[in-house]
């Protein structure tokens, strides 16, 4: 029988040991870049196991099926983002420079990018079970780059009559919209500068008086 987390949801089944360890973080691994290439439609457990170097069954003794071995490769993916963001964010327009700061790390974890990219475009499908994953995610995107410019509208960074929610939402699609373009061409498309470029445009839109 598994365990439960305090929100009562089962946990993995794993072994205690140092190598049941390494192995279940190797089959995440292996998972992630999996996904990452073919997405979770197409991506099977046979072919993780495969490349893996076990049976289904062994998958399975870490991962109680396919959804929730994806559930732990999105939490993974986050355990990289909050590690890279620190204990405190920063505020106001200084968090939209530390987003510009988030595309350049990006640039050198292609992985990464390519399966948030692959998999956010398929959550969109019905009974993808990343679906709510995703619309949380977003939403709470939406909720921190709001606030960040809600702060800096109280610093008097920002015009006063500045919608923020739609700002916000502008910003994230900007992101996103480069991600895909860069994967599929990156010889062609920097996307530290172009992000760079947007932000400082939205900056000066951002900060300029009304008439």
């Amino acid at each position: 029988m598994s365990e439960s987390t305090p929100n009562g949801k089962p946990q993995p089944r794993t072994g205690k040991s140092l190598k049941a360890q390494q192995r279940r973080q190797e089959i995440l691994q292996i998972a992630m870049d999996t996904f990452a290439a073919r997405g979770y439609n197409n991506a099977s457990l046979q072919e993780i196991a495969d490349r893996a170097g076990v049976t289904q069954a062994g998958v399975l003794h870490y991962f109680r099926s396919k959804a929730q071995l994806l559930t732990s490769v999105l939490d993974l993916r986050d355990a990289t983002d909050i590690d890279q963001l620190g204990p405190d964010r920063p505020q106001g327009l200084a968090f939209l420079r530390h987003l510009v700061d988030t595309v350049r790390r990006n640039t050198e974890r292609e992985g990464i990018v390519r399966l948030y990219a692959v998999l956010s475009a398929e959550s969109v499908t019905e009974g993808h079970p990343a679906q709510d994953y995703f619309r949380d995610r977003y939403a709470g995107l939406r909720v921190m780059v709001t606030e960040a410019l809600a702060e800096a509208s109280e610093l008097g960074e920002t015009r006063p009559d500045l919608n923020l929610e739609e700002a916000a939402a502008a910003i994230i699609a900007v992101m996103d919209g480069l991600q895909v373009q860069w994967l599929l061409a990156p010889e062609s498309v920097d996307m530290t500068a172009v992000t760079d470029r947007v932000v400082t445009a939205l900056l000066a839109e951002f900060t300029s008086k009304t008439a």
